[in-house]
């Protein structure tokens, strides 16, 4: 059986979670590898089966499961739901949850309070948090907990307001503070740092600097791992944004799918025999 160093992240078969050692290491290797969000068990075993080892519940669910302009409505009891969905979906992938807002800003311990829910209601495997500095505390609590916490810099769709809409974070002097909430993060204990909407340079200048790995989304190529929003990435999702490419076209086999079942339905053609009880 392969060692847990020499496994490789994606696309794996040792059995068992993968886990923040084995995502070390592959940070020590080289290794680069995908991440995406999961929303409920059907699409999360699938992405589970093709390998992928991380998958995020991430408060985006706010815009592509229950309709919102922002992620800023979503509530801790909205994801924990999705959050068990996926964690029972799955055999192999770690599951992260993402701590809504207003779920851990105001304490390390409301961070705590709310990390625990998801860990012991929904079984998450990790929580992933939005900030730099002003969080540092709030990490090393939970990671004194044993609640292993991914950060999240750079365009943090939480702070959509503050940023003034979504708009590219770390230009000029902006990107030294990125840096150094970075390496914040990794101090008090982060396994892995999420960068968002961030100049490219700006997210190899960073990947280079931590010892754990960068995930990039609109980051550039250079991050260690980078993960998209599945609806973006498959092609279900109406707009995507620049960093998004698109692997299939969903929405267009579904569109055909319900056209070519509603004039089915309509011309008597369904159900036929084949689809019947006697």
């Amino acid at each position: 059986m392969p060692s847990q160093e020499s496994e490789p992240l994606y696309g794996g078969r040792r059995p068992g979670r993968v886990t923040v050692r084995d995502i070390a290491a592959a940070k020590t290797r080289g290794e680069k590898w995908p991440m995406l969000t999961a929303y409920d068990a059907l699409t999360a075993g699938i992405f589970d089966e093709a390998g992928i080892p991380v998958l995020l519940v991430g408060d985006s669910a706010g815009n592509v499961v229950f309709g919102y302009d922002t992620t800023i409505p979503v509530t801790i009891d909205d994801l924990i739901p999705l959050t068990a969905a996926v964690v029972r979906g799955t055999k192999r992938s770690m599951v992260v949850a993402d701590l809504p807002f207003g779920s851990y800003q105001a304490s390390p311990a409301a961070a705590l309070q709310a990390s625990v829910r998801f860990m012991k209601e929904a079984g998450a495997h990790a929580v992933k948090l939005e900030g730099g500095m002003r969080v540092a505390h709030h990490v090393e609590e939970l990671v004194g907990a044993g609640i292993p916490v991914m950060g999240h810099l750079g365009l943090t769709p939480q702070s959509v307001h503050a940023f003034g809409g979504f708009r590219v974070q770390g230009r000029g002097e902006a990107g030294d503070r990125l840096l150094h909430d970075a390496k914040a993060l990794e101090a008090a204990g982060a396994f892995a740092v999420v960068l968002e909407g961030i100049p490219s340079p700006l997210g190899a200048r960073i990947t280079e600097a931590l010892h754990v790995p960068t995930i990039g989304i609109g980051a550039g190529p250079d991050c260690d791992a980078q993960v998209l929003v599945w609806q973006d990435m498959a092609g279900l999702s109406p707009r995507s944004p620049k960093f998004a490419k698109r692997y299939a076209d969903i929405a267009a086999v579904l569109r055909t799918a319900a056209s070519e079942f509603a004039a089915d339905v309509a011309s008597g053609a369904f159900p036929t025999e084949e689809y019947s009880y006697r």
